[in-house]
């Protein structure tokens, strides 16, 4: 009877975050592509509940550098432990995939790698250069570690085309959330892409106990700091290892912190239950830049179709 009093109340998942089971022949063909390649995804890994549907639609998002975190972040399904030599050979094998699957928007993301000297922006910059040989036209967008300095720069210099980095919760929060990685360093970190002169993007979970007021504030400290675009979307526990969810946001909610984005200047802003870092990447980023144009086009008094 004690061990049953302690548990925490049963939290019931709202019906708007149920997904379907998706396959066909495109996801075959990702799934096939991965496998052949001995890549990682994020969608697997991560326990992300777009899967299904972005691996039908022929993308995935490519997890580099192994499969094993050098952290434990208490909200992140990815395994934890002592990791791999990098595979010399995955910059290549990542590019081909990337060809074969024909996209025109990569999503590259990686474990974080303490254990190396660097860090492993040494083979995320050897990653968006293979990319860029095989696929000239491609947009690349990366989700980085907590990089500064000299690790921060050998990525950029590589020249992807949006630089991500995740805040992934509040201020107050994040210390019991991520481990070793740091609010003012992850704020620094986005300070830094922005200032040289690059598309930096964040994302944030919520249903983690924060407060509206926290969650707008961090939208204006990011925003000041230089980022342009965010993600914001729901916390799901991936298995009874990690942190329990809190809250289930209404989706009410996930629309007013777009809106409150918005009138804070941001390019785009994707707010809702599913969304996640780069989910529905590709057209994120062509929203931000018909956005911007027709943003230039009001200034300029000009009239802009829509």
């Amino acid at each position: 009877m004690e061990e049953q009093s302690k548990r925490k109340p049963y939290l019931r998942k709202p019906k708007w975050l149920y997904t379907t089971i998706e396959g066909g022949e495109k996801y075959g063909f990702v799934e096939k592509t991965l496998e052949e390649n001995g890549l990682h995804t994020i969608c697997s890994s991560g326990k992300c509940p777009n899967k299904g549907h972005c691996w039908k639609s022929g993308t995935a998002t490519f997890m580099i550098l192994g499969d094993r975190c050098t952290r434990a972040c208490r909200f992140c399904a990815t395994q934890t432990g002592h990791p791999l030599p990098p595979d010399p050979h995955e910059p290549l094998k990542i590019a081909r995939s990337v060809k074969a699957m024909e996209l025109r928007h990569c999503v590259i993301t990686s474990v974080d790698r303490d254990d190396l000297a660097d860090k492993g922006s040494a083979h995320w910059a050897e990653t968006i250069r293979r990319i860029r040989e095989y696929c000239p036209e491609i947009i690349i967008e990366v989700l980085i570690p907590d990089y500064r300095g000299q690790e921060l720069q050998t990525v950029l210099d590589a020249a992807p085309d949006i630089v991500g980095h995740n805040l992934e919760t509040v201020e107050r929060l994040t210390p019991g959330v991520r481990h070793r990685a740091t609010y003012r360093n992850s704020m620094g970190t986005l300070r830094e892409i922005a200032e040289r002169g690059f598309i930096a993007k964040t994302g944030i979970m919520v249903g983690l106990g924060e407060t509206q007021e926290e969650v707008k504030a961090l939208l204006q400290e990011a925003y000041d700091v230089g980022c342009r675009m965010i993600t914001i979307g729901q916390y799901l526990q991936p298995s009874e290892n990690q942190l329990d969810v809190v809250e289930y946001v209404h989706p009410d909610t996930f629309l007013d912190y777009k809106r409150t984005a918005v009138r804070m200047g941001y390019d785009n802003a994707e707010s809702s239950p599913l969304v996640r870092s780069s989910y529905m990447a590709e057209q994120s980023f062509i929203s931000m830049l018909v956005r911007k144009k027709k943003l230039e086009g009001k200034n300029k008094g000009e009239k802009v179709k829509e």
